[in-house]
Parts: C-alpha cells; sequence; structure tokens
C-alpha cells in the first residue's frame, strides 16, 4: 500500500475557508508546505486567505465552492485537480446556524441548515474519494460541534445536522478500513469566529442566557479558531497506522489555567 509521510507535500481541501476555523485551518496546512485549495462562496474573502497560506510556506489555490450544489462541486474538483493533482485530504468545515425555536423556524432555513451542514459535507467527501482512494493515503475530515454530543434549545436544525455528520464521519470509517484512508471527527466547544456575525441583534445574547438556564453554558472563555486548526493538524499528519478517530477541542475555564 502506497502511504504518505507526515511532512509530505499533499494536497488539501478545505471548504468554508473565508474566515474564522477554516482560514485557520487551511494557514495551519500552508505552514506544513502543503498545497492548499480553498473553497467557499465569499471569493472575496479567499484571496486574503490565499495571501495568508502562501506567506505561512504553502501554496495556495482559491476558488468559488457551494458545498450544497454538486456541479459548483465538481468544477471546483476539476479545477483543483488541474492545479494541484489529486486530492488527498479534505477538511469539511463549511458550516451555518440559524437559530430559533422549532415551532418558530423557517422551513427554509432548516433546509438551508441540513444542506449546508449535512448533505454538503457528504457531497464534497463523495467526490474526493472517488479519487483519493486509489492513492492508498488521505484524511477527510468533518468539523462538527460540540452541540453533536450536547444538544441546545434554539439550534434544532444545527444540532440535528451536527449529529448527523458525526454518523456520517463513522460510517465512513468503516467503509474506509484497509484503504489507508482515515475519517476523523474534530469537535469544536465554543470558539470565537463570525459565526452568528449574521443573527439579529440581541438573539445570541438571549440563547446563552437560555442555555445557561440548561447549565449548557458554564463559561464565557472561547477558543481561538488556531486550536481548532491544530486538532485538525494532528489529525492528518497522525503517523501512518494511527488514526485519531475523534477530537473534542474545549477551552479551559477562568481560573483554571495551568500555572506558569
Amino acid at each position: 500500500m502506497t502511504t504518505a509521510a507526515a511532512n509530505d507535500t499533499r494536497v488539501a481541501v478545505v471548504t468554508g475557508a473565508s474566515s474564522g476555523i477554516g482560514a485557520a485551518i487551511a494557514v495551519a496546512l500552508g505552514t506544513l508546505g502543503w498545497r492548499v485549495a480553498l473553497g467557499a462562496r465569499r471569493t472575496d474573502r479567499l484571496e486574503r486567505c490565499a495571501q495568508l497560506v502562501d506567506s505561512a510556506g504553502g501554496t495556495a489555490f482559491a476558488h468559488s465552492l457551494d458545498v450544497t450544489d454538486l456541479v459548483s462541486i465538481d468544477t471546483f474538483f476539476d479545477r483543483v485537480e488541474a492545479q494541484f493533482g489529486t486530492v488527498d485530504t479534505v477538511v469539511n468545515n463549511a458550516g451555518i446556524g440559524i437559530p430559533a425555536r422549532l415551532a418558530d423556524s423557517d422551513p427554509e432555513a432548516l433546509r438551508r441548515e441540513l444542506d449546508v451542514n449535512l448533505l454538503g459535507p457528504m457531497f464534497v467527501s463523495r467526490r474526493a474519494l472517488q479519487t483519493m482512494v486509489s492513492l492508498g493515503y488521505g484524511d477527510i475530515v468533518f468539523v462538527t460541534s460540540l452541540n453533536a454530543v450536547l444538544p441546545r434549545p434554539m439550534q434544532a436544525g444545527y444540532t440535528a445536522s451536527k449529529a448527523g455528520i458525526e454518523g456520517v464521519a463513522k460510517v465512513l470509517a468503516m467503509e474506509l478500513e484497509g484503504t489507508g484512508v482515515r475519517s476523523t471527527i474534530v469537535r469544536p466547544g465554543p470558539t470565537v469566529s463570525d459565526f452568528a456575525n449574521d443573527w439579529p441583534e440581541g438573539v445570541l445574547e438571549g440563547i446563552t442566557d437560555l442555555w445557561q438556564d440548561w447549565g449548557l453554558w458554564r463559561h464565557d472563555t472561547f477558543l481561538p479558531p488556531e486550536a481548532i486548526a491544530h486538532a485538525v493538524v494532528t489529525a492528518v499528519t497522525a503517523p501512518v497506522g494511527v488514526h485519531l478517530d475523534e477530537i473534542q477541542v474545549n477551552p479551559v475555564p477562568p481560573g483554571r489555567e495551568p500555572n506558569g
């Protein structure tokens, strides 16, 4: 079986790479000297991320990508493969959250959450695996959420989609056994990002108060996006024969930081 050493130059795809966690992951992969393909709908922001990847020591390629659109996915991978060759690493990071009580939710908003957060990673992974398996090595990473194991009110669609994609990741790990391709879950806790920037004013504060009532918001410490990027790098650079199937990343509560 062909294998790739952890420090080999590899070809990675990062979805939702225009900002936040996705951009941090792309830059972290760039520091490895990898070729990194950046996909997102906000192409203006992708160019800035591409510059950061190049400055970090990688080689970036930015292209528009809508993970809910099969034509967009095929076009994206065709362009990446023409530029870099066969993709051997995919980080499924694109995601959205639209807060609402289920009884008051917009059916189209629920459909959008499931399309982006659940079907999107499935479609992207399916396309990547059509060529990746032939290499005899590779990584498919699913960036999920603490919601997958700790559901929160006002996020029925988001929680369902993140729990669902973790199920997909586990099924895929079984299906890929013996191929050299690994399926990994990276599950972030509270992380600094622009995830809730487009929520109506006051919604985030109201939701966090509700989560606190249910014991789901113990402190207001957030992870930097680089912490999630570090977890992804740890997973995809694990030695051949080692599979970090699930990594959960949480911030250290106030007053509990290690001394020194």
